[in-house]
């Protein structure tokens, strides 16, 4: 078995191709270069960068959520780069998506029970409805929401709680390979220290790969193995966190962490955030 679950070779991804004279593709915007990136199991990797520089479109690419013009993604040594859908649904369950808006990624007309229970028998990963909810009370207490929050709707719970939910629904459906966007930037400075923990903890015990798409070089540090840093649809630096933090290759990454507001890269702010936290 590779090490690596999920590569990235050559990845091109074109908006708005038009087709041309003799049907070939003409015109589009070109948001993806060449990008070539590489995942393995149990890792977590950051992709960041600053608004458009393609790295939320890379994380949809490599879900399949958008179709790459050109490149190849492999997933478990699979080619799916042009799987069809219906031979793409088994994998589904294996690859989930955390989404920035959780109150546009959860349907504000189901209460929080339906939403977490209804992928649970879709995907056959309970035989009936009691299974079901017993495994929606484990999750939910490993997320710390109460069970009261089951029969509200997402509109009715906070922000955090909110995110919280959109974790669980995918923790519940036993991934191999999380990609998070932008998940924290709408949340205070201590719920996302509760919700970057509560990640890196679900992560570590349910060996999850993971991508973290994110502006904030502080929270890829706090979380993330490895990083690949993206301008204009290409990957202009990349490698372990404490290499990349401490020597950039590249002229923007210094840009980047010369932009963070603090003297210096923390890489403890996470952990003493949270002891605060409990200290109050």
């Amino acid at each position: 078995m590779s090490d690596e679950l999920l590569t990235a070779t050559g990845i091109e991804v074109t908006y708005g191709t038009t087709r041309g004279l003799m049907g070939k593709p003409g015109g589009g915007h070109k948001v993806l270069h060449g990008v070539d990136i590489s995942i393995r199991r149990g890792e977590t990797v950051g992709i960041v960068g600053e608004s458009g520089s393609g790295k939320t479109t890379l994380g949809r690419a490599l879900l399949r959520l958008v179709n790459s013009s050109a490149g190849t993604i492999r997933f478990d040594g699979t080619d799916i780069t042009h799987l069809s859908e219906p031979r793409m649904r088994p994998l589904r369950r294996r690859m989930q998506m955390i989404f920035q808006d959780p109150m546009a990624s959860l349907n504000p007309r189901h209460t929080i029970r339906r939403i977490l229970v209804e992928p649970l028998r879709l995907h056959g990963l309970a035989a009936d409805a009691k299974t079901a909810e017993r495994r929606v009370s484990a999750i939910l207490e490993r997320v710390t929401l109460p069970a009261a929050c089951l029969d509200r709707n997402p509109h009715e719970l906070s922000g955090g709680q909110r995110q919280r939910v959109g974790i669980a629904r995918a923790a519940l459906l036993e991934p191999d390979f999380v990609l998070a966007d932008e998940i924290v930037s709408g949340l205070d400075v201590s719920t996302q220290a509760q919700v970057l923990n509560l990640l890196k903890e679900l992560s570590a015990d349910l060996g999850l790969s993971m991508a973290f798409i994110s502006h904030d070089l502080s929270v890829i540090r706090a979380i993330c193995n490895r990083v690949y840093v993206m301008r204009h649809g290409q990957v202009v630096d990349e490698g372990p966190c404490d290499r990349v933090f401490a020597a950039p290759a590249s002229a923007y990454t210094r840009m980047l962490l010369d932009a963070i507001p603090l003297p210096e890269v923390d890489p403890e702010w996470l952990g003493r955030r949270m002891e605060s936290e409990d200290a109050a």
